[in-house]
């Protein structure tokens, strides 16, 4: 494919009026979407990239991801037993998760783009089991 039949994203710039205070999380959330509603908007709002318009797109990832961790966990629960349905859900959540997260700059080719630096590590982050490093 040529370069020029490929989409060229336009740089990104922090917003006009951007949030300066998270707001509350809704009250429909799950637990889990409540978790990551704190998790990630403070961090949208500190680079300056969401504002009141925005926040549509920040609970349609929360639900997204919450979705993705209650099934996860429901699995986990059933003896890690995969249901085909609900393996279906769980597939077309990440991807909406994933595509949702780009548009909002989250994935590492964003940041790189926006010139963000390195996330801070998260104090009460678990070790990842999948790290070489010890």
């Amino acid at each position: 494919m040529s370069k020029h039949l490929r989409g060229v994203k336009p740089a990104v710039h922090p917003d006009q009026e951007p949030l300066t205070k998270a707001p509350k999380a809704p009250a429909y959330f799950s637990p889990y979407a409540v978790q990551e509603w704190k998790r990630i908007l403070p961090m949208l709002i500190a680079r300056k990239l969401i504002c009141k318009a925005d926040l549509g797109l920040v609970e349609d990832l929360c639900i997204a991801r919450g979705y993705i961790r209650q099934i996860e966990t429901e699995r986990k629960q059933a003896g890690g037993v995969i249901d085909k349905v609900t393996f279906g859900i769980l597939n077309r959540a990440i991807l909406s998760a994933r595509q949702l997260a780009a548009n909002l700059g989250l994935d590492p080719v964003s940041r790189a783009r926006l010139g963000a630096g390195p996330d801070q590590p998260d104090p009460n982050a678990r070790p990842n089991p999948l790290s070489f490093r010890r």
